[in-house]
């Protein structure tokens, strides 16, 4: 910045429009002066020969507080610049947003565990993000200073009518981004659309590894924030194969017939081939209907079966309907299950939820953090049970973490534009980055940098009295170097070949 006594003095915005620069520094050239603006800050460098004495002055452009070291008569030169800049369309530029449209379940079977929660978690970190609540590195308000405007809406009603709303989204109402999206059918279904669309689409949840290993191999605006299901599935058997190997008799699996249920099953299948080779997987492993609701015929199947471990990836209404007919039946005291998303109905279900299994996050998420100390979780565990009187699980988790990964494109791309960044640009920004979240890092690193990497955790249940909720023990956590494929090696060529290049 040079000498501050002979340089410049400066004017803050709290939110920095980028749009408002071009307008002032054009005001400002007529008077002789220049403007230079710099990140969270706006320099204006004094005319050559001009000296005077500071003061502080403040004053208000529609939600931006400026404050200006000057004299009075500078104060008002500067001040009919940024008039003129508001005059030409300044005023508008300032009230100029990020619309972000953001697909959940809000009826439906998936609504209760899941799409509610991940529509709270959403809204929770917007909030943050616009009023700048945030602890740093995400302090400062906005998506490179613009508000986010959020459009929430229902992810229920299979591929075809979530084409269909993607269309109207980005052609009728206008968003900048997708944000979202559970389902792996709805991720299916979508990620070729949102390419054709040329909309920048971050998945936040859904887990089939099919989106950027079949469909959609040379990905341009979509991404994925949380590790794939073959991650999942990999950490589970390394947990077994860690903490109960010798006892392993078999495995058996009850998944639900469609992407998701299909790859989870396979992955685990696999990966258990190379960690626990005695241990054979059932011939006849049970896929139910998604959202069929009924399971007495295949609790019966497993109730007979000769293995002693029982996998799901059951989700949703399915996973709460499950545990609570197969409770009813005993069936929880007689096998070991590994539930690679159960923590998500742990809290609803509280006492009812099963104790001494295995329950995943697919990631640090949920009741494996909730006594992290890092300050962004921090705030993210004590807002959420303030908001909604409950602790945040892990939708609530990765839908937030979708919001930071654009927070932190969208920041970055401005900062090295020097204004407010195009779509190509934050996509740039995105692609290949490292960035903070809730708890560690998120890596973008496989698919050409569009899908990212974490660490997994797992641990079994408990129930904690004092806190009267479901809580984890005998935690183990897997590095993403352990349960994640190299870059350019595909899921299953990986797992069929024993998971060679894994640091674990």
């Amino acid at each position: 910045m040079g000498n501050p006594a002979s340089r410049a003095n400066f004017f803050r915005s709290r939110h920095s429009d980028a749009i408002l620069v071009p307008l002032i520094r054009k005001n400002l050239a007529a008077l002789g002066w220049t403007f230079a603006p710099i990140p969270i800050m706006f320099a204006v460098h004094q005319p050559k020969g001009w000296k005077a004495k500071s003061k502080i002055y403040q004053f208000t452009i529609g939600r931006s507080l400026m404050t200006l070291g000057t004299t009075k008569t500078t104060l008002r030169l500067v001040g009919a610049a940024v008039a003129g800049a508001v005059a030409l369309g300044g005023g508008t530029a300032l009230a100029q947003t990020v619309k972000i449209g953001t697909p959940s379940f809000l009826t439906g079977a998936a609504a209760p565990a899941f799409g509610i929660p991940a529509k709270k978690g959403a809204e929770l970190i917007v909030r943050g993000i616009n009023n700048g609540e945030l602890p740093a590195p995400y302090n400062n308000s906005g998506l490179a200073g613009r508000q986010i405007e959020l459009l929430v809406y229902d992810e229920a009603g299979g591929g075809t009518k979530q084409v269909t709303e993607l269309r109207n989204k980005v052609q009728k109402d206008n968003v900048d981004a997708i944000i979202g999206i559970i389902s792996s059918g709805t991720c299916a279904a979508l990620t070729k659309v949102a390419e054709e669309l040329k909309v920048l689409t971050i998945q936040t949840v859904c887990g089939t590894p099919r989106v950027f290993e079949e469909i959609n191999k040379d990905p341009k605006y979509v991404f994925r924030t949380i590790n794939h299901a073959t991650a999942n599935n990999v950490s589970a058997a390394r947990y077994l194969a860690a903490k109960m190997k010798d006892k392993v008799k078999g495995f058996a699996g009850i998944n639900q017939n469609y992407a998701w249920g299909q790859d989870s099953w396979r992955d685990f299948e696999l990966a258990m081939k190379t960690l626990i080779p005695a241990a054979k997987a059932s011939t006849k492993p049970q896929f139910p209907k998604l959202f069929s609701g009924q399971y007495g015929t295949e609790i019966s199947a497993l109730s007979r079966s000769r293995e002693n471990i029982v996998h799901s990836s059951f989700w949703g209404g399915d996973l709460e309907a499950f545990i609570g007919q197969a409770s009813a039946r005993g069936l929880f005291k007689r096998k070991a299950f590994v539930l690679t998303v159960g923590e998500t109905v742990a809290y609803r279900l509280g006492k009812k939820f099963p104790q001494g299994i295995m329950a995943g996050t697919r990631g640090p998420y949920g009741m494996y953090v909730v006594d992290d100390q890092t300050p962004l979780n921090q705030w993210f565990q004590k807002e959420y049970r303030k908001a909604y009187g409950s602790p945040p699980s892990q939708p609530a988790y990765q839908y937030a973490q979708g919001f930071l990964a654009a927070k932190y494109a969208y920041d970055k791309a401005a900062m090295a534009a020097g204004k407010f960044p195009s779509t190509d640009q934050v996509i740039a920004a995105l692609r290949g980055a490292t960035f903070p979240t809730f708890v560690g890092n998120v890596k973008m690193g496989l698919s050409k940098g569009h899908q990212a990497i974490t660490d997994d955790r797992w641990g079994v249940t408990a129930w904690d009295e004092k806190r009267g909720e479901v809580v984890v023990k005998d935690v183990v956590v897997f590095p993403p170097e352990c349960v994640n494929p190299p870059d350019g090696v595909g899921s299953i060529e990986w797992l069929k070949g024993g998971m060679k290049g894994a640091s674990c």
